[in-house]
């Protein structure tokens, strides 16, 4: 029996899972660690805190499944992306990882329009200079603390880092790399004119792979350690979104889904390169190779329902248990009792900021229309809302944009309320379903392992070998047509708040 290892290197933990040949899960394993926010806006993370996790997984998936060490073939990647992992002359982390969702560098997107226009910026990349993006990140330790900058020899990404430790490979694959501002993403490689012009250095960089090419094997001593062999390949694998969408079957044009993970995103596959040039969403390689995908980004989607749920609804967690079922299912529970529109309630779901459509930093979470009927499970579906809200937006875009879309796919652990899912099929207009298998990134960077090496004949003919469209969710007409008219005042909401954010940041 051949079996295929999943890696997702996520935010709040690492989740590992060993696959077999049908994409049947045999064995996972999932391991936390913190965040950390030393001011507000910024947002860290323990690279060594990572390598544990999947050192750890790894070897938690090995015992559990029983599978010899010869018979795992490949592992591929997948993890959070952006993410600034600067290493020395001796492969040693410098400092933590400034993380996607951080948003210190304000400044420094300003330096990076100062040195190139905004619009070849697009041009290159396909995006402008953003706030969360990896190469302002960099820019900002240069200017802040020289002195790591100096001792830097080594940039990757944080899956990459991973990679790092189980092959000593510095390497990145295209759909990552596309995350850094540093990469030409129509050419799918290093950009020479941006490193000249923020003077980084090109071996700085690892080798940039295509998603499902092999990278690497997995060192002997770690191969010991966890219980695989020197002879397990690692595949480039995939940033998190571009995975999970090899994990849900989106590999071809007119498919896309939306993931309602720590952040939100709407995501269509592309055989060629579409570029919003107003820079509202985002486009990147994806992990088929000569394909492309199109994105919006909403920055704190579950991140928002997780917030609300830890400071404001410890007890869900006790009586869900009671009622065996966990945080989540209650919360679900309540806000279904609870009308379309939360009795005009309305959440902006901007706690770290948003991405698409504003590209905003300073602008912060927001309830509007709180009363005294109002009652947290009001709350807890204005929250659920909101995040529909600002994803619709970036669908919206994407429309604008000619991609059309014949059916929506959902995933995340958002996508597995049915609330939220009718809550998105009610805002897009169109069928939302889920697929018949639930381990998105970890089983998208799986196929691409199986690809790699050569389990697989290509992507698109494993997905349609492992994946298929499961649950459904169908507009309701009468809610479809009252959230159009919230939609509208959501978005007029932060035009109308907007220079009083910039005001706030400046307390």
């Amino acid at each position: 029996m051949n079996y295929l290892m999943g890696i997702d290197v996520g935010t709040s933990g690492t989740k590992t899972v060993l696959f077999d040949e049908k994409g049947t899960v045999i064995a996972s394993a999932l391991r936390e660690y913190p965040l950390y926010q030393p001011h507000n806006g910024w947002a860290e993370q323990r690279p060594e805190d990572w390598a544990q996790a999947v050192l750890d997984t790894l070897k938690e998936v090995m015992e559990k499944s029983g599978a010899e060490a010869e018979e795992v073939k490949s592992i591929g990647l997948s993890g959070q992306m952006h993410g600034l992992v600067m290493l020395d002359q001796q492969g040693q982390v410098i400092r933590p990882s400034i993380i996607w969702c951080d948003q210190r560098t304000g400044e420094e997107v300003e330096d990076m329009l100062d040195v190139m226009p905004r619009e070849r910026w697009i041009q290159i990349t396909a995006n402008p200079p953003l706030t969360g993006w990896t190469a302002a990140k960099l820019l900002w330790v240069k200017k802040h603390e020289p002195e790591n900058y100096k001792r830097c020899r080594h940039i990757l990404l944080p899956k990459d880092y991973v990679r790092y430790v189980l092959t000593g490979v510095f390497a990145t694959e295209v759909s990552d790399a596309s995350g850094t501002q540093l990469l030409d993403v129509p050419g799918r490689r290093w950009s020479d004119e941006i490193l000249d012009k923020l003077e980084i250095p090109r071996q700085w960089l690892g080798t940039v792979y295509e998603s499902c090419q092999i990278t690497g094997y997995v060192l002997p001593d770690i191969a010991a350690r966890v219980g695989l062999t020197e002879k397990t390949a690692v595949a480039g694998g995939a940033g998190d979104n571009a995975a999970a969408a090899v994990g849900t079957g989106v590999v071809r044009d007119g498919t896309a889904f939306t993931t309602i993970g720590t952040s939100g995103v709407v995501f269509a596959h592309s055989g060629k390169v579409v570029i919003d040039p107003r820079g509202r969403v985002h486009t990147c390689c994806c992990a088929v190779p000569g394909a492309w995908h199109i994105m919006g980004v909403t920055q704190g989607a579950g991140l928002s329902l997780k917030w609300i749920k830890d400071n404001f609804c410890q007890d869900y967690a006790a009586r869900g248990q009671k009622e065996g079922m966990d945080a989540y299912e209650r919360i679900n529970r309540d806000v279904e009792r609870v009308p379309a529109g939360s009795d005009r309630l309305l959440y902006l779901p901007y706690l770290m900021g948003e991405r698409t459509p504003h590209l905003d930093p300073d602008c912060r979470g927001v309830f509007f229309g709180l009363s005294a009927i109002h009652t947290r499970a009001h709350v807890l579906r204005a929250v659920m809302e909101g995040v529909a809200y600002s994803l619709c937006d970036c669908n919206d875009i994407l429309r604008d944009m000619g991609i059309h879309v014949d059916q929506m796919m959902a995933c995340g652990g958002g996508g597995k309320s049915p609330v939220w899912r009718q809550m998105l099929a009610d805002l897009y207009q169109c069928r939302v379903q889920t697929a018949n298998q639930s381990e998105g990134p970890a089983l998208g960077a799986a196929i691409l392992a199986g690809v790699g090496c050569g389990i697989y004949e290509t992507v698109e003919k494993a997905c349609d070998a492992l994946i298929f469209p499961d649950t459904s969710q169908e507009p309701v007409e009468q809610e479809a047509e009252l959230y159009k008219r919230y939609h509208q005042l959501y978005k007029k909401l932060y035009e109308s708040l907007k220079e009083d954010y910039k005001e706030l940041a400046k307390l």
